[in-house]
């Protein structure tokens, strides 16, 4: 099966968190536009699956992002398959909560573990194949609540602000290697999880939550040349969220 031309014709792109949800929906875009794309996750069956489903263009990696090995392996995977890395997606992230005085340490650090200490890792393992692919894109997916707060979900917050950050300044150290990296802020998206919550606990401007293939669609713009000007940027894609009262507790 040939690369389809399209939007991304001949990036390849790694992922994490990409078996479903968000990290799913943008491997299938992505796809779709011409990418050749390494899903890497915890969920081996279904991220076996969703690689199967994609064709050729697709492979599945075990991707445990708080472990340096499996990065520098998953790097080494993507480039042993298809010749180089152009973009990485750092999507994988968890989510607990709790009232402050009662929030444990084990849940604050898991928080900072997956959503910020991953990241990094990746970008980490990562920077080395882009520079020799003379540049590409770093897509980091953050939250609306890395733009602001929320109670009970102090580490959440703290995790998602400090992407936020890490962003920025990795934006301005790869810019001259020509690498671009910019953060993803969704809001409320529909998934089993969160289709599960009270319709109000999140005001959404719009009337609904978003899908995955609304943040998907940024994270193809973010991949491709389109955004060749783009770097240490905030994309928020909520509804209107952030622009309306704070959540309910």
């Amino acid at each position: 099966m040939g690369r389809a031309e399209g939007r991304v014709a001949g990036k390849v792109v790694l992922i994490s968190g990409g078996a479903r949800n968000i990290g799913g929906a943008s491997a299938r875009m992505l796809v779709a536009e011409g990418a050749q794309v390494v899903i890497g996750d915890l969920l081996d069956e279904e991220g076996a699956v969703l690689a199967d489903e994609l064709g050729a263009n697709a492979r599945y990696v075990h991707l445990d992002v708080t472990s340096d090995e499996d990065w520098r392996a998953a790097v080494a995977f993507t480039v042993a398959e298809f010749g180089r890395l152009d973009v990485l997606f750092n999507n994988a992230g968890i989510f607990n909560g709790g009232q402050l005085q009662r929030y444990k340490r084990a849940q604050w650090q898991e928080m900072l573990d997956v959503n910020l200490t991953g990241p990094f890792l990746g970008m980490r393992a990562a920077t080395e194949a882009l520079i020799a692919a003379g540049g590409g894109s770093i897509i980091n997916t953050s939250s609306i609540e890395g733009l602001r707060g929320t109670p009970w979900a102090h580490g959440y917050v703290a995790s998602k602000w400090g992407l936020t950050g890490l962003t920025k300044s990795a934006a301005m150290e790869l810019a001259p290697h020509g690498i671009r990296v910019n953060s993803l802020h969704p809001g409320r998206i529909s998934t089993p999880a969160t289709d599960a919550m009270p319709e109000d606990l999140i005001p959404i401007p719009l009337g609904r939550p978003g899908r995955p293939e609304e943040v998907a669609s940024f994270v193809v713009f973010l991949a491709s040349d389109e955004s060749s000007f783009t770097t240490g940027s905030e994309f928020v894609m909520d509804g209107g969220t952030i622009t309306a009262i704070p959540t309910k507790v």
